[in-house]
């Protein structure tokens, strides 16, 4: 008999699978992204399987009617060139429907996504280094959890495409994370989440007003991890960004390619000094 292969979504228990193939592709996934990406969409994480053994990965997370976006898309070596990842590319198109997307891909692997339909919109940069411990000013910076959420979906919702209230609960709450606020007079003029991943820390989303208030948000995220490996994905179309890297001697480590179906969204470009994942957008 032929080989069957079937795509179905996956249950909150196996979402493991794809951020353990991610490590396994260097990609440095955090320790709970799994969960936490899960809550995003918990209809928007697909497998492939090829007579019941999983061989593709890809997630289209659907964040409300109008915007979506793909990633974790892995189809596991020796079955790769069959056919088996553009079937559940398609599956996960179908369930985005009408909705622009996005996808950070990979560069070398523009061409093919532009086939799909995908139009390059920018780069992102991933950029890692040591963290350190420098002054910044502690004046406002708060807890996150002690800034009324209301004022960090807004001000998530200038930086973001689509409302993700689900999403920002889990991300900010995360165990192993740091996430911090710059709140003057009752005005969140900013804020960044760091967490822990296989290898170092991860700073991301980091929003801010403008580049002081950004490097004070970095400065501060990094105090109780010194020394540890840091990881920023900054945003080629905002140039502030690459002020911040630079500033602590960060190194590029790859790029990739931001991509939308239906054009790029209007977001306030020049707060974004830090993308929340490569793979959720």
């Amino acid at each position: 008999m032929a080989p069957q292969y079937t795509i179905r979504r996956m249950r909150e228990n196996e979402v493991q699978l794809a951020i353990d193939w991610a490590q396994q592709e260097g990609w440095n996934p955090g320790l709970h992204d799994a969960g936490t990406f899960y809550q995003a969409d918990q209809n928007g994480f697909f497998v492939g399987e090829l007579d019941g053994e999983a061989i593709a990965v890809g997630s289209a997370v659907v964040y409300d009617e109008w915007f979506a976006f793909c990633g974790l898309y892995i189809v596991k070596p020796g079955y790769r060139g069959h056919g088996y990842g553009i079937q559940l590319t398609r599956a996960r198109l179908e369930y985005v429907g009408e909705r622009n997307a996005g996808i950070d891909g990979v560069v070398e692997n523009i061409p093919i996504y532009e086939r799909i339909g995908y139009r390059l919109a920018h780069h992102n940069e991933r950029y890692g280094g040591q963290a350190v411990r420098k002054p910044f000013d502690a004046r406002c910076i708060r807890p996150l959890s002690e800034v009324p959420f209301s004022l960090i979906e807004t001000y998530d919702r200038h930086c973001f495409p689509a409302a993700r209230s689900a999403f920002l609960h889990a991300w900010i709450a995360q165990a192993d994370a740091e996430a911090l606020g710059c709140l003057d007079n009752g005005r969140l003029k900013g804020f960044g989440v760091r967490r822990r991943c296989v290898e170092g820390h991860k700073i991301g989303p980091l929003f801010a007003d403008d580049l002081e208030i950004a490097e004070h948000l970095f400065r501060a995220l990094q105090q109780a991890v010194a020394g540890d490996p840091i990881y920023l994905d900054i945003p080629e179309n905002n140039p502030q960004t690459k002020k911040l890297v630079e500033s602590q001697a960060m190194e590029l480590v790859f790029s990739t390619g931001r991509m939308y179906l239906r054009g790029q969204p209007d977001l306030a470009d020049h707060k974004i000094f830090g993308i929340t994942t490569f793979e959720l957008g």
